[in-house]
């Protein structure tokens, strides 16, 4: 009789009830009615959802200093609300997160987590999955083979070993186990993106092989809870299961796949999606967790295969993403999250099922990074990057919490292993984060230790320029930009040409490599087809200096926070010796600003910032990108070097130089001299520098060295400003060595990155059709190259100089120089 009664209490243990009120209404009817409008379910929702956002950001802002993931603020800000914390005292749970409440809650998130594993799936390459490259084949089954076996029998193991081991420690153990073996691309996708690793070799190498682990953790999972869900004994009814799981697979692909490619080509030529077509989709996402279900499988494989089925990138998987990422991934992903720290109970803990729960995780975790070390040292990796690739396939998130969740619904996981397993999941998080931070800076992997200057550039050498190019509008001003660089037999150009696209509506950075042979608009696709006309463009430019000049064209499709990776990156393969990039601003035909894009300007600061060589900031204000062309035009093409002193004007004017070469291009060097420091140190060397460079150009009278002497910067600004109208493209250096030329003149700059000089003349108060390009010579520890120190090649400056006599130095006032 006593047993009896134990097992009826523990029975009742194990089944909460929720009784729901029928006289009470969902919406509050105010304070001033008597009424509490925490008793009404909407009230209560919002109630919840607003302290649970502003919990984990507030957690989110203090951690993220300690270099911690968002899940960790996530999951935390539901345990504080949770039995674990404050829901500890019932009357604080009672108020404000209720059973009834939660409930509802849960019933929100799970709902919500629907669209943004859909959204998840739609940023994804399918392709990825399904044809993965051999080397994110090797590791990515090595990695779910050995986590798969090897935990497993560790698991075994001490189920055998261990007194005394409770049974539903021993019921959970071999699931928890054989989740070690996931890798999420989901997990790893949002953990990249928070370290700002996409575009990294680690980064895009960890993305793939985790794509080819989602189709063995799908596929197993899949089996697992088609398994384990079905208590009918008849043995043929787990196998049905899978079977219709497989059907609902198909039937996705084969069915749903054809009307999705017929809406993505109605968008395409119409340039744009119908707001019924989205309206359908989001039904078909709803339909398919209901297939999911109806199938004996967990909601969310409808919605994730439905959304690879999606064709990512513009113009249909960026309309999709755009209308259901931001709540989705703002509001539903950490409620979700909340949920689960919700029912984490850290008192339903037993330290002796602590111990043996943590030794199966760090188990797992070190043959994980095992296993990604062996296979990626075969394809002769760095050990230091492979130890990092490994730190990252280790990452935990929703994947884990969603398995954990529905074995804990499931009963296969009681509140003491629900809770272990999620406390472990913050701990990996918390512990691998900060150290992929430490041990892998994405920022050096190609930092340059070597010059590569215009400057330093030997004579008779090929200039290799990196043109990144946004739209068609930089075109006309970047290629009379080459061909002022004036490519001839014995000193070519080579041009590496980047197109800059926008990464929307998926996940994975893509950077293609063009070959003359491509099929443009089959190699780029159908998200950049707008790129195959700059690339013919370019084209024509090399054309037409065939034999002096040649073509390298990339297409970078990246987010703008990662997009400078992509620029470091071919500028130190391609040895670039300066990157130009078009500034941020773009000027209308009367001189006034037309467009600001401010994720161009922080591109721009991160490439100045990360580059291997010299940067170049190119302002269009419309002369270039307008009527004069150097290729076409008869008339002579004015270029003015501003001269004050320091590394930058050295590289601006070793460019200029280069271009006086031109039969079409005559240059003005302005040297503005302090008044009164006529034996400063720093003036000799760079008269000097101007020396070399007018011995260097000796005979060619369309060089020409002007010097004005100025007090202060009230002056300075007032002869630039004279020079404008004189002439077609200026150069100047982006810093400058403290000096009283050019006080006053900083307080009020809009542009930081462009120097003092380059932001004044970038400015509205500059009315003027003139082009500038702002240079930076190549930094190498962050600073500027030396003045004193020797050449690595132990030459000087300008090299292969004609033994002539020197020329004195003439002065001019410039507003007295026509040009015209």
């Amino acid at each position: 009789m006593s047993s009896l009664s134990e097992e009826i209490e523990k029975a009742i243990d194990n089944v909460t009830l929720v009784c729901q009120d029928p006289h009470n209404t969902i919406n509050a009817r105010g304070v001033w009615n008597g009424k509490n409008p925490l008793n009404s379910s909407t009230s209560l929702l919002l109630v919840q959802l607003s302290l649970v956002g502003l919990v984990s950001t507030f957690i989110n802002l203090w951690l993220r200093r300690l270099g911690q993931s968002s899940i960790v603020s996530n999951i935390f800000s539901g345990i504080i609300f949770g039995p674990s914390l404050l829901g500890h005292f019932k009357k604080i749970s009672n108020i404000f997160f209720p059973v009834k409440g939660i409930i509802v809650l849960e019933t929100l998130a799970t709902w919500g987590l629907m669209f943004f594993v859909f959204s998840i799936g739609v940023k994804m390459d399918a392709g990825g999955m399904v044809h993965p490259n051999r080397k994110s084949l090797v590791i990515g089954l090595s990695l779910f083979v050995f986590t798969l076996s090897l935990p497993e029998g560790l698991t075994f193991l001490l189920i055998r070993t261990v007194p005394n081991m409770e049974a539903t420690l021993k019921k959970a153990l071999p699931f928890l186990s054989a989740s070690q073996c996931i890798s999420s691309s989901a997990v790893v996708g949002c953990l990249l993106t928070e370290l700002k690793m996409l575009n990294t070799d680690i980064g895009r190498l960890a993305l793939s092989a985790s794509l080819f682990c989602d189709v063995l953790g799908i596929s197993m999972s899949s089996i697992a809870i088609a398994m384990s869900d079905n208590k009918n004994p008849n043995t043929i009814i787990p196998w049905l299961a899978v079977v219709s799981a497989v059907a609902l697979v198909f039937g996705l692909v084969y069915v749903c796949r054809p009307f999705i490619m017929w809406i993505r080509n109605r968008a395409a030529e119409t340039k744009s999606v119908r707001e019924s077509h989205i309206f359908v989709i989001f039904v078909l996402v709803l339909m398919s967790g209901f297939l999911s279900e109806l199938s004996s499988q967990h909601y969310f494989l409808g919605p994730l295969v439905f959304g690879y089925v999606i064709p990512s990138g513009p113009p249909l998987g960026s309309a999709v993403v755009a209308r259901v990422d931001t709540l989705a991934t703002g509001l539903f992903y950490p409620t979700y999250m909340a949920v689960t720290g919700l029912k984490t109970n850290i008192f339903a803990i037993d330290l002796r099922s602590s111990w043996v729960i943590g030794v199966i995780f760090l188990f797992a975790s070190v043959v994980k990074i095992g296993a990604v070390m062996l296979s990626a040292c075969y394809y002769e990796m760095p050990m230091h990057e492979a130890f990092v690739l490994g730190l990252i396939l280790n990452a935990k998130g929703i994947t884990e919490l969603v398995m954990f969740n529905l074995w804990k619904q499931s009963k296969l996981l009681s509140d003491q292993e629900y809770a272990l397993a999620v406390i472990y999941v913050i701990v990996i998080t918390a512990i691998v984060t900060p150290l992929i931070k430490y041990l892998y800076d994405p920022s050096k992997q190609f930092s340059a230790t070597k010059r590569s200057t215009i400057q330093h550039l030997k004579r008779e050498s090929e200039l290799r320029i990196m043109a990144c190019i946004h739209t068609h509008d930089n075109i006309p001003t970047m290629v009379n930009v080459l061909e002022v660089s004036n490519a001839t037999e014995e000193n070519p150009v080579a041009v590496i040409a980047l197109i800059l696209v926008e990464l929307v509506g998926r996940t994975t950075p893509v950077l293609i490599a063009h070959h003359p042979e491509d099929n443009l608009h089959r190699s780029i696709g159908s998200s950049t087809s707008k790129s195959s006309h700059i690339i013919k463009a370019l084209r024509q430019y090399a054309e037409c200096n065939e034999g002096r000049a040649s073509l390298q064209p990339f297409t970078s499709i990246s987010n703008y926070l990662t997009m400078h990776d992509d620029i470091v990156r071919v500028a130190f393969d391609k040895r670039a010796h300066i990157v130009i990039m078009p500034f941020h601003k773009q000027y209308a035909i009367d001189g006034d600003i037309g467009s600001v894009n401010r994720a161009h300007q922080s591109l721009n600061i991160n490439v100045l910032e990360n580059a291997p060589c010299s940067v170049g900031i190119l302002i269009d204000r419309g002369t270039l990108g307008g009527s004069v062309s150097v290729l076409t035009s008869r008339f002579m093409f004015h270029v003015a070097v501003i001269f004050i002193g320091g590394a930058d004007d050295a590289e601006a004017l070793a460019y200029g130089s280069r271009m006086a070469s031109h039969p079409s291009v005559d240059l003005t060097v302005a040297r503005f001299l302090l008044f009164g420091e006529e034996n400063c140190k720093e003036r000799k060397w760079d008269t000097d520098l101007l020396e070399e460079h007018r011995r260097a150009n000796a005979g060619n009278e369309r060089f020409v060295v002007v010097e004005e002497v100025v007090k202060d910067g009230a002056k300075l600004s007032s002869v630039i400003k004279s020079m404008v109208d004189c002439f077609d493209l200026m150069l100047v250096g982006m810093h400058h060595q403290d000096s009283p030329l050019l006080s006053g003149l900083g307080e009020w700059s809009e542009c930081p990155e462009l120097g003092i000089v380059g932001d004044m003349l970038s400015s509205q108060d500059f009315q003027c059709s003139l082009s500038v390009l702002v240079v930076q010579q190549q930094r190498l520890a962050g600073k500027p190259i030396s003045r004193t120190a020797k050449p690595v090649d132990k030459e000087p400056l300008i090299h292969d100089l004609p033994d002539e006599p020197k020329k004195g130095s003439w002065t001019i006032t410039v507003n007295e120089h026509d040009r015209k």
